[in-house]
């Protein structure tokens, strides 16, 4: 099993991206998915794994911040 992290593109050199995840800002390698300024992405172990929607990012994001607060 795999956990993928939703954040958000700010920013796109080469193939790094630099996403925000809820205040947190990382680079990550962004070669597998073809990604722009805010597209709303997963990110599994620094490397971008696949795009979703704002919402399912929104989603995701609620459901760990639960899990976290036990």
């Amino acid at each position: 099993m795999c956990l993928g992290i939703p954040g958000k593109v700010l920013e796109v050199r080469g193939n790094i991206a630099l996403v925000d995840f809820g205040g947190v800002t990382r680079e990550v390698d962004a070669s597998l998915e073809e990604v722009a300024p805010g597209d709303y992405v997963l990110v599994h172990v620094g490397m971008i794994i696949a795009k979703i929607d704002e919402k399912e990012a929104m989603e995701i994001s609620k459901l760990l911040s639960e899990i976290l607060s036990y």
